[in-house]
């Protein structure tokens, strides 16, 4: 068994413990949206990056205390990130370029978040704002290496979103998250390119629903 399968077996497990749980703040869910993502190049002025649409869906658990308000939640999900890097024959020079090549990966991701949920007097039950923030480590499932790049494992980002509840089950949230660590580096031969390295930037929109 190895590492991604522990982490996700452990996960699995966690979660399930959740939902047997007799704890008024414990929830227990599902998960899915849509991603666009860009990697962010060291040399952006001879590799560019396109912003790609991906998707991911999992499952989540949350504990909010209640009054307070204050919290966590984390998720297991799979996630499906796509990026395409574009080589340019000289800095500055966007009119050409030397070719392209798409950075598709799939992911296990683990979102962990501290979350803040606003109580609004009279419609709480009907709608409410939170705020959240938090790591997330995704890691790589198959190739790590392109024609041009090799992508490493791990990919750390830290999140900042927003959302609102509905009706105390529905939760869509809409968040960015900043690359922290490189997980690209250039493999291929560029006279005029070396030492390239690039982090991955996202926004992440999701719907989850929490029993």
């Amino acid at each position: 068994m190895n590492k991604i399968q522990k982490i996700t077996l452990l996960l699995a497990v966690i979660l399930c413990s959740a939902v047997s749980a007799n704890a008024g703040g414990l929830r227990f869910g599902i998960k899915a949206g849509l991603n666009v993502n860009s990697f962010n190049f060291n040399k952006d002025k001879l590799i560019d990056s396109d912003n790609r649409c991906g998707w991911t869906a999992g499952v989540m658990t949350e504990f909010v205390v209640p009054v307070i308000g204050i919290g966590f939640d984390v998720s297991a999900m799979y996630t499906r990130m796509n990026a395409e890097a574009i080589r340019r024959p000289s800095a500055g020079d966007t009119s050409l370029t030397l070719g392209s090549e798409e950075l598709g990966k799939n992911f296990i991701e683990i979102p962990v978040n501290v979350k803040y949920k606003l109580s609004l007097p009279a419609v709480s039950s009907i709608i409410q704002p939170y705020v959240y923030t938090g790591p997330a480590f995704a890691f790589k499932m198959g190739k790590n290496t392109f024609k041009d790049f090799k992508t490493k494992t791990c990919q750390v980002a830290w999140n900042i979103g927003l959302g609102l509840e509905f009706v105390c089950h529905l939760q869509v949230q809409a968040s960015y998250g900043f690359g922290i660590n490189n997980v690209a580096d250039w493999t291929g031969y560029f006279d005029t390119v070396d030492n390239v390295k690039g982090k991955n930037n996202y926004w992440t929109i999701t719907a989850a629903y929490l029993f």
